[in-house]
């Protein structure tokens, strides 16, 4: 067989927003379970998502070995830089049931909820569910599966983000630089500060999560207001968590939770 018989050509478009729908980015270590990967490119794809093509059809970004917040904040440079629509989150140790990107793409068509959030909960045992309403008051747990259930705190594990919010945000953030001489804006940060206090002579720490601390930040800084979603900025409650998107939580021994 002539080798030159075959051959690949790629015709480009040159339509620069055929595929600026959705961006999935994930967070990763770079050490991922066999369970993960199934769950990951094993979802069932919705109709005229984006491209033709059903082994390329999504964009994804994936930073590497960086903190939490810094990988978050890369994702975000990504989504807003390239003009994105839509955020989807996709944490490396949250396994997705099959249907997920289907669920995920009605909130996408209907575009009326800006948060989104599937169901996972914690790798620990007892394992609970990271649903959240107040903070300091433990998670909250006055649901059924299959409810659509409002919060005022949220997870990153399966997250699905219009990208209004992050870019009103990301025009907010200050600058920082990470290895190798990246520059990201502090969409998401960790808490972690410490002080002395001299009257009393007491030390003092603040450590939390850097999902917890983007819900407050929206809230707090009236960015859903900003983003062109005022009706949830009124809302004690603005961020979904959709039980039918019901996500395992994995570590990596194999082990999952619940």
């Amino acid at each position: 067989m002539d080798a030159n018989q075959y051959r690949t050509i790629i015709q480009d478009s040159g339509d620069e927003n055929f595929s600026k729908r959705l961006l999935i980015g994930t967070a990763t270590t770079g050490l991922v379970r066999i369970e993960w990967v199934q769950a990951r490119y094993g979802q069932i794809i919705p109709t005229n998502w984006s491209m033709v093509s059903l082994l390329h059809y999504l964009d994804a970004y994936i930073p590497l070995r960086y903190q939490v917040d810094d990988a978050q904040n890369a994702i975000v440079k990504q989504a807003v830089e390239n003009k994105y629509e839509w955020l989807l989150l996709v944490e490396h140790d949250t396994i997705l049931p099959p249907d997920a990107f289907v669920r995920f793409g009605e909130y996408m068509r209907e575009e009326k909820v800006p948060v989104v959030s599937g169901l996972y909960y914690t790798r620990s045992r007892p394992s609970e569910p990271l649903v959240y309403r107040g903070r300091g008051n433990s998670f909250f747990g006055k649901w059924q599966m299959g409810d659509l259930v409002w919060c005022d705190g949220v997870p990153t594990g399966a997250l699905l983000i219009h990208c209004s919010i992050l870019r009103a945000m990301y025009d907010d953030s200050p600058e920082y630089q990470v290895p190798p001489g990246l520059t990201l804006r502090r969409v998401f940060e960790t808490p972690r500060t410490f002080w002395s206090d001299p009257e009393s002579k007491q030390f003092n720490t603040v450590s939390g999560t850097s999902d917890l601390n983007w819900c407050t930040r929206i809230m707090k800084g009236s960015y859903f207001e900003k983003a062109g979603w005022p009706e949830y900025q009124k809302m004690e409650f603005p961020f979904l968590v959709d039980t039918n998107i019901f996500c395992r939580h994995i570590d990596p021994d194999g082990a999952q939770y619940p």
